[in-house]
């Protein structure tokens, strides 16, 4: 499949077959429900030391490579294990191309332009926050009143990842990277609640993908020279790879099956996996073992996710 040709759909699927309805946050959950999640937040934050290597590279034709193959790859596993994928529809066109368009494209930019002018732990700190804006907002996309014991965890979560990262190195301009990596992570969960239900984690990532390929395709056009994909070296091919299988591909999938399972509110509260895995990444590549600081957040996360997402008794709806 090319960058710029929408995947095939095939027929509505019956209801048996149906994605389930994104399930209140109030509910009991299992670890079952949140593992595919943690292992999303965890590739995430492994992201934003490979995507490093890419900040001398040209910037929109190596991200359209990415996602160009990361949608061939989840249509060819959609395909390979029946799963169906639906034709968007009316306002469902918006919400998925709202999406690609912050979610991935912004955020890339965001990302790899961001760590040019700061240490990836900065980066890191601001996905962070994403809990205290999807414990408010998500739930209300949702039909919901925000969980207060969603609302208290969050800063939690959010002061533990500040512990694991630190301030780090920085200026104003990656001070400004931050809050819009920031901005496009909140929106990457947000954006998809009113349509996880038709669709499900298949259907968003496949069209989000595919949309956000054909974005980045045409940024790249306007704004990059016809050679820009010659100049892409092999460890910024290897990195353009591992971002479209793991990042994307497989990241995707896995964030979205929890965001249907426990509700963007809770799902929220694991962003904050991402700022370990971040440090651990920048352990396994020369940054040095973790110091007390980076213990204590990790016990501080801990402690915020199981706060938050522990059972409570069902407030009055709407």
């Amino acid at each position: 499949m090319s960058a710029s040709t929408p995947p095939s759909t095939s027929p509505s699927p019956s209801p048996s077959r149906s994605a389930p309805p994104v399930r209140p946050s109030l509910l009991p959950v299992s670890v079952r429900e949140l593992a595919p999640g943690v292992a999303a937040m965890v590739l995430v934050g492994s992201s934003v030391t490979v995507s490093r290597s890419l900040a001398e590279a040209p910037l929109f034709t190596a991200q359209a490579a990415r996602y160009a193959a990361a949608a061939l790859i989840l249509v060819l596993l959609a395909r390979a294990t029946g799963v169906p994928l639906l034709r968007p529809r009316g306002r469902e066109w918006l919400w998925l191309a709202g999406i690609a368009a912050t979610g991935l494209v912004l955020f890339n930019v965001a990302v790899v332009r961001g760590v040019a002018h700061a240490e990836p732990a900065v980066i890191a700190v601001a996905m962070a926050s994403a809990p205290v804006l999807l414990g408010v907002v998500g739930p209300l996309l949702e039909g919901r009143r925000p969980s207060r014991r969603v609302l208290l965890a969050a800063p939690v979560v959010v002061a533990g990842a500040a512990l694991v990262e630190g301030s780090g190195r920085t200026d104003a301009a990656g001070v400004g990277w931050a809050a819009l990596a920031l901005g496009c992570e909140t929106g990457f969960t947000l954006l998809a609640v009113p349509v996880l239900g038709r669709h499900g984690a298949w259907g968003v990532s496949v069209h989000a993908v595919w949309m956000g390929a054909v974005m980045l395709a045409g940024l790249a056009v306007c704004t990059e020279p016809p050679s820009a994909v010659t100049e892409l070296g092999a460890a910024q091919w290897a990195a353009v790879g591992y971002l479209a299988v793991l990042v994307t591909a497989v990241a995707f999938l896995l964030w979205y099956r929890t965001v249907a399972a426990v509700g963007s509110g809770r799902a929220g509260l694991l962003t904050g996996v991402a700022p370990l895995a971040a440090a651990g990444a920048g352990a396994l590549t020369g940054g040095g073992v973790p110091g007390p600081a980076v213990w204590l957040g990790l016990v501080v996360v801990i402690a915020g996710l199981t706060a938050g997402l522990r059972a409570g008794p069902k407030p009055a709806g709407f």
